[in-house]
């Protein structure tokens, strides 16, 4: 693929200037390119990654089979470590918002704070501890995840941002594919291979870091200009004198002011319905392992097939997602996961299993992370960005963590089966409300300038 030169020039009035196009862009333009700062986030992400599957891969065998935690524990530490994050995801945004742009600033303390979380995992022995030292790597992932997303965002144009957001995700998950091969190398070479893993991954993290620092350019590039026969609204609405007014100042409340738009309060609330009914990837994994009695140094190794997928579907459902629409594709990924649950409760044992599921798995995430992101970003004003997708990931994360907690306690009180089984359920009505809710393609007049 084509690198977009670095900042394109604007003219014209500044709304003109900061109106993104309503039309895509002829195949072979410029504007077709993805932005380097898409690519050095990538580069970012793929690093972080690697440290961070690196503990994920071999967390929950170290909580169950190493600490002899319950499923409810283990499911309460589980929603501590996927949804901890919500809590300060608006905080996150909201400084990025704040003094015209303090994305990179923002996002470089979060990626620094969860480098310096992987050694406290050394200390940590307790579930308290151990709840403490997740919840301070959740606070750095939920403050870097916004700024991320806006930079992606407004680096890149309408017609673009599927692909953006796909080409990225797809350099985070080979992150994801690296990082739990690289803990089960480490696990069979050392002795202490949880100690190696948490020390390792630390080493990988700040190198992370320091790429963020030098390659990710402080200020975004601009996106294009729209094009001539596009009709952009205007950014805000003119005084009684007829001048602009002036753009609302980034606060907690502006942000929670833009559910009252329909398309934004109607993408969170199907975010966050259908984030009730996901089951963490640490149960899938679980779930894997009972059914086919893999092996302890094995399980490491279960992400890669879920982030094989995930590498491998990324950019093209996200190019998918700009012909076809957003909400086809995430709504599609929904029912692979659907599918994915149904084959664990199938009676099906064959050796194909494990291979299916977590090929569905990974087009689950493939189908709806960044297109979600993407999706999100058409409606939410350039000033708010961060703060915007902010909203939307809490709606999400706050979900999650409850299902965390809920499929824990249903595991604890009745079973895998039974558990997984209320899961699919309330995943098809979800799935079902989240159809007839979702939001429609915004009209040219309705398109929220960059």
């Amino acid at each position: 693929m084509y690198v977009a030169d670095s900042r394109p020039q604007t003219r014209g009035n500044s709304n003109a200037a900061s109106a993104e196009p309503a039309a895509r862009p002829p195949a072979g333009r410029r504007g077709t390119a993805i932005a380097p700062t898409v690519l050095a986030l990538g580069s970012v992400s793929l690093i972080t990654d690697v440290s961070s599957e690196m503990v994920t891969a071999v967390l929950p065998l170290y909580l169950v089979a190493g600490l002899g935690l319950s499923p409810l524990g283990f499911g309460l530490l589980d929603g501590v470590y996927n949804g901890f994050s919500a809590l300060v995801r608006l905080v996150g945004g909201h400084f990025a918002d704040r003094g015209g742009g303090r994305h990179k600033t923002v996002a470089l303390f979060g990626y620094g704070l969860s480098a310096l979380c992987k050694p406290l995992l050394l200390l940590a022995a307790t579930l308290p501890t151990i709840g403490m030292v997740l919840a301070a790597d959740r606070t750095g992932k939920g403050l870097r995840t916004a700024p991320r997303d806006a930079l992606i965002s407004l680096s890149s144009t309408p017609a673009t941002r599927g692909r953006a957001f796909g080409v990225h995700r797809a350099m985070d998950t080979t992150g994801a594919l690296l990082g739990p091969l690289a803990a089960f190398l480490i696990l069979r070479a050392t002795t202490d291979g949880y100690d190696a893993v948490f020390t390792v991954s630390f080493c990988v993290a700040a190198t992370g870091v320091l790429v963020l620092f030098l390659f990710v350019p402080r200020r975004h590039e601009a996106s294009p200009e729209p094009a001539k026969n596009s009709h952009p609204a205007p950014a805000h609405e003119p005084t009684k004198d007829g001048r602009p007014a002036a753009p609302p100042r980034p606060t907690f409340r502006s942000a929670l002011a833009l559910l009252r738009r329909r398309e934004v309060r109607r993408t969170t609330v199907c975010a966050l319905l259908l984030g009730l009914a996901t089951v963490s990837d640490s149960f899938i994994y679980l779930l894997l392992q009972r059914r086919l009695g893999v092996p302890d140094q094995w399980f490491a190794l279960l992400p890669l097939g879920t982030a094989a997928a995930f590498l491998l579907l990324a950019a093209p459902l996200g190019r998918l997602a700009d012909r076809v629409g957003s909400w086809r594709v995430f709504l599609a990924g929904h029912a692979a996961l659907l599918t994915a649950y149904g084959l664990l409760l199938s009676p099906w044992h064959g050796t194909a299993l494990p291979y299916a599921v977590l090929a569905l798995h990974g087009c689950f995430y493939a189908a709806t992370d960044g297109v979600l992101m993407a999706a999100a970003s058409t409606a939410i004003p350039q000033e708010l960005r961060s703060s915007g997708l902010a909203v939307v990931q809490t709606g999400q994360a706050l979900a999650r963590f409850v299902c965390s907690i809920g499929f824990g306690a249903a595991w604890t009180a009745w079973g895998d089966r039974t558990a997984l089984g209320a899961a699919t359920v309330a995943l098809a009505a979800g799935a079902a409300v989240a159809y007839a809710f979702r939001p429609t393609a915004p009209t040219p007049a309705e398109v929220v300038p960059a």
